[in-house]
């Protein structure tokens, strides 16, 4: 696909029953949608894998295709004048990507970790859109929950101690392993992002991050093992340490 960074992708022949195993079926787009139309968009949607650290596409790029991320994890950020990085969102399983209605996108997407997408040719996924309520309706409320989420970081970026944000970080990714619903007491998860991108994310030093981690740990709150296993023994008290916020 033309302008589309695709060092690294492995693209898989469609199935038409590639569908009924799908590990996001109960939490991506494809909910809204009747029968027929989740035919529709089974029938455009393409599998394409990336390795962690390939570039999905990049920032100012055209691109044609809108995708749900099946599995793995996706970095999104921009870049400044002066060449720094910000890294202004994490994505996940059941998480969608990409913005209808653009066809030059405003950031960049690296995959984190091995990354499994499900990809629509952009123009035919409009069209969808315009036609199918159902989906349209679904696209407006991940929009507004996005908003809400952005509002929510303003305040934890501009608001919160350190000691906060690296919980609220936490918390967030103990959330998001459990499938969207929260862990009901404890969790255990690999971290996504290295201190460097954790720091970047939460607006803070990497020897901050690294401080309120060990703070973290010595407090009884996570425990840490090959440097990015962690494991929360009760994730009430985590939201707690995060400042009462449920991620």
């Amino acid at each position: 696909m033309k302008g589309v960074a695709m060092e690294g992708v492995r693209e898989t022949a469609p199935k038409t029953d590639r569908c009924g195993g799908c590990a996001i079926r109960g939490v991506a787009i494809c909910t809204s949608l009747t029968e027929g139309d989740r035919h529709a968009l089974r029938a455009m949607g393409q599998p394409r894998h990336y390795g962690a650290g390939d570039t999905i596409f990049g920032e100012d790029e055209r691109f044609g295709f809108l995708a749900n991320v099946v599995s793995g994890v996706v970095k999104l950020s921009k870049t400044l004048p002066d060449g720094r990085q910000q890294i202004i969102g994490v994505e996940f399983a059941g998480d969608f990507l990409g913005r209808i209605y653009r066809d030059r996108t405003s950031f960049r997407a690296e995959a984190v970790t091995p990354v499994h997408l499900c990809c629509y040719p952009r123009a035919r996924f409009e069209a969808l859109v315009a036609a199918t309520r159902g989906l349209e309706e679904r696209l407006f409320r991940d929009a507004l929950d996005e908003l809400d989420s952005a509002r929510e970081w303003m305040v934890l970026l501009g608001r919160q101690s350190a000691r906060e944000k690296v919980a609220r970080f936490l918390q967030m990714i103990a959330r998001r392993n459990a499938g969207g619903c929260g862990p009901a007491l404890g969790a255990r998860f690999e971290l996504p992002l290295s201190r460097a991108d954790m720091a970047d994310f939460l607006g803070l030093t990497v020897e901050t991050v690294s401080r309120q981690m060990t703070r973290l740990k010595t407090e009884g709150l996570i425990r840490i093992s090959n440097n990015r296993i962690i494991e929360v023994e009760d994730v009430g008290d985590l939201e707690a340490a995060a400042g009462g916020w449920a991620a």
